[in-house]
């Protein structure tokens, strides 16, 4: 069934039709629309471009502002348009969007709000719609939380819409057919007689009458796009090397820089002798790095650190840089956190005390009093640091003068990006940053943070008008990762007459929500429910459940990594449901489905089990483990089957279903669940990042390894849509991963794993 929008005048943005001959289309879901991005700074012979969508006289191009990172985006924004545009993705060029406020993310303040997921009470959508203001306020454009389609789903569909009835009408002015006898076909206007009126053509006298204000949405059965497979638009390029990603990137006059920072994080550099660097092969200047980090204090607040941090060489080509950056002899300070693992390890442990917890997220039934009630069953748990390593490293080429800066770097936080260049460079005005996002080569999560672009715009600061290219080596990349939190549970709980009868978790974790908003220069704001996430979302009706999150100060920076804190709250929570359905016994499948709440979780369990063929017999020396997460709204179910072998551990096969409401793309959703898969599997099995003498001890993929080829399992996928609002799938795939794989180790082997990664503790074929 079709929606109806209203179109505000604002929202529908002419220009000068009598110059090229151009209309622009844009559309804002909230009352006041925000101010359009391009109708400053236009040029002699442009028209103005709106939000989403530009038409003139020779092309029409499609605005994607979510970033793409590998996951798809820009296919997917550019099939959200198309769909209601009447174009072919084929036929329009497409382009990421400048930052502006019109980009703002509307999905964001749903995934932040600290209500369950299917909560729609008064008082969980009035928050929601308020945290919304807020974001809109801010103009947090930004690209994270699997919020690229949640945040597109409607407003690229109704820009879609807005353009192709206000192109319909245009072409009923030059005809004088009736706009109810018109159609639109492939970027035209089809008359009733068959001719067709291209976009182009119309667009000039598109530009120079009323917007159409009100539209009504096409109706799925309709649709031609979305729900089928496609092609996606960057699949030859990827599959032929040709892809231009930020690191490709090649402007004229450039130079090229490397770093030395100090390896401990936040540290400061004492002093530096660059004496036999500076005369090296093709070093042109070496100069020093004052970036500021910004961190939280014990008491929550942020505060910044300004100091030499390290030194940049300036080069002729990037590997004389690397080169040079290796022979400067530097003198470097502590970390501003403990020296060595043992020491994060027991602030965390002390960490499970009354003045540190943040919040009790779940609290029903009486658990101390059923705890204090016949044998306990008790479980610590760790998830450790994990490095991003996303394969292309940081990168930026930027070029600072006296009128403003010009960026060339992919990001996923646009806006505050600018303000952070706009620093660095000393202007003043941060709207004089003119960023051109780009392909970014893997993030996780990578890319949210600014170190890299701060960093380059200092070095630009001090060579106007020369375009500086900096690149960090690959284990400059891992020595600088703001990496996953570190974190650890308790857990208690009680079975009764074979069933799960009570369920206690506590978790304590450095927040990566506040040590983020701390280098934004902003206050943390409540809670993190990222500390507990993946347990205190769970719809199960264990009588007595309990969830307790702590925050742990004063370790590492961290920041967000696919799927953030359920990465490692899951793990906990979904091991130590076996560990209770395995001490009642009880079959796991059964004992979820019996206290499942939720009718969408339920149908995601039962998709799981019938894929996998639940209760079927496996044979000698095999296991099979299942764990049903929710992160980012979605409710996504895993079933892991491993051999037990003489050389270790195999995984055999793995089994996924979730529920996103609506799937965009088959083809992409079932790639981005087995990328999920593949990542959480990988993670779990070998990576961590651990400190020794503040530094981070494993600098490349040889020492932080993801899963094998040769590792790699069978994998079935099946996606749900009965969910009642879309949702991402970048994300959910992640977090059931890890406990499904030692849920099935354990049926396997009898060895219960607690601690991540389980190659410490077992092999793997």
């Amino acid at each position: 069934m079709g929606r109806l929008r209203t179109i505000t005048r604002r929202s529908f943005l002419v220009g000068s039709a009598a110059v090229l001959g151009g209309v622009a289309f844009g559309t804002y879901v909230a009352k006041r629309p925000q101010d359009n991005p391009l109708t400053a700074g236009l040029r002699e012979g442009e028209a103005a471009f709106t939000a989403y969508i530009k038409i003139t006289a020779d092309r029409i191009t499609l605005i994607a502002p979510h970033a793409d990172k590998g996951q798809g985006a820009q296919s997917a924004q550019v099939m959200l348009i198309a769909e209601e545009l009447d174009v072919e993705p084929d036929q329009v060029e497409v382009s990421f969007g400048h930052p502006a406020p019109a980009y703002y993310n509307t999905a964001l303040a749903d995934g932040q709000a600290p209500f369950m997921p299917f909560d729609q009470s008064l008082t969980a959508r009035t928050v929601r719609t308020v945290m919304g203001v807020g974001t809109k306020a801010l103009g947090v454009m930004a690209t994270g939380g699997s919020t690229t389609i949640p945040d597109s789903y409607t407003k690229l569909r109704v820009a879609g819409a807005v353009a192709r009835e206000t192109l319909k009408r245009a072409a009923s002015g030059q005809t004088g057919i009736a706009v109810d006898q018109l159609t639109t076909a492939r970027g035209a206007v089809i008359l009733p007689d068959g001719t067709a009126l291209s976009y182009t053509a119309l667009a000039v006298a598109a530009a120079g009458i009323e917007p159409v204000q009100q539209v009504t949405l096409r109706d799925p059965s309709e649709w031609r796009l979305i729900g089928r497979p496609a092609q996606r638009l960057d699949i030859v390029a990827k599959s032929t090397g040709t892809q231009r990603f930020g690191i490709d990137r090649k402007i004229d006059g450039m130079v090229h820089a490397a770093l030395r920072l100090n390896p401990r994080k936040g540290g400061e550099m004492r002093s530096y002798d660059a004496s036999l660097a500076k005369d090296m092969r093709g070093v042109q200047a070496i100069v020093q790095i004052e970036g500021a980090i910004w961190e939280l204090d014990r008491s929550g607040k942020p505060f910044a650190r300004r100091g030499p941090v390290g030194v940049a060489v300036i080069a002729d080509n990037t590997w004389r840089a690397f080169q040079a950056a290796d022979a400067i002899s530097i003198d470097w300070a502590p970390a501003p956190y403990p020296a060595e693992m043992e020491a994060h390890w027991a602030a965390v442990e002390e960490s499970f005390t009354e003045d540190r917890r943040e919040a009790t997220w779940r609290d029903e039934g009486d658990t101390e009093a059923a705890l204090a009630q016949g044998s306990v069953i008790e479980a610590e748990y760790r998830a450790p640091y994990v490095a991003h390593q996303p394969l292309e490293p940081l990168n930026a080429i930027i070029r600072v003068d006296s009128a403003g800066a010009e960026v060339w770097a992919g990001h996923q936080m646009l806006r505050f990006a600018q303000q952070k260049i706009a620093r660095a460079a000393g202007l003043d005005d941060p709207e004089s940053v003119i960023f051109h996002n780009q392909f970014i080569g893997g993030s996780f999560g990578h890319r949210l943070e600014f170190d890299f672009l701060i960093h380059a715009a200092e070095i630009a600061r001090q060579l106007p008008g020369v375009p500086v290219k900096l690149t960090y080596r690959r284990e400059e990349d891992f020595a600088q990762d703001f990496t996953r939190q570190i974190s650890m549970a308790r857990m208690r709980g009680r079975v009764a007459g074979g069933r799960v009868d009570t369920y206690a978790a506590d978790i304590a974790s450095v927040s990566a929500i506040g040590s983020q908003t701390a280098r934004l220069g902003l206050p943390a704001v409540g809670p993190d429910q990222e500390i507990p996430a993946g347990i205190w979302t769970m719809p199960l009706a264990i009588p007595n459940l309990r969830v307790r999150a702590y925050r742990v100060p004063g370790l590492a920076p961290v920041s967000s990594w696919r799927s953030v804190g359920a990465s490692s709250a899951g793990f906990f929570g979904e091991s130590f449901m076996d560990e209770l359905c395995h001490a009642a016994g009880a079959d796991p499948m059964e004992e979820r489905l019996r206290l499942v709440t939720n009718d969408v979780h339920r149908q995601v369990l039962e998709a799981v089990a019938d894929l996998c063929d639940w209760g079927c017999k496996l044979g000698p020396g095999r296991g099979r483990g299942l764990a049903l997460v929710e992160s980012f709204g979605v409710p996504a179910a895993e079933v892991v089957d491993v051999t037990a072998t003489e050389d270790g551990i195999r995984i055999d096969t793995v089994y996924v279903a979730a529920d996103v409401g609506r799937i965009i793309d088959p083809v992409n959703f079932d790639a981005q669940m087995r990328g999920g898969v593949i990542w959480g599997l990988g993670h779990a099995m070998n990576c961590e990042i651990t400190y020794s003498d503040g530094m981070a001890e494993q600098s490349n993929f040889d020492s932080h390894e993801g899963m094998r080829m040769s590792q790699t399992p069978e994998i079935f996928v099946r996606g749900l849509e009965n969910a009642e609002h879309i949702r991402g799938i970048g994300e959910p795939p992640v977090p059931p991963a890890a406990p499904a794989l030692a849920n099935a180790i354990f049926a396997a082997t009898g060895q219960r794993l607690r601690e991540m990664p389980f190659n410490k503790f077992i092999d793997f074929v």
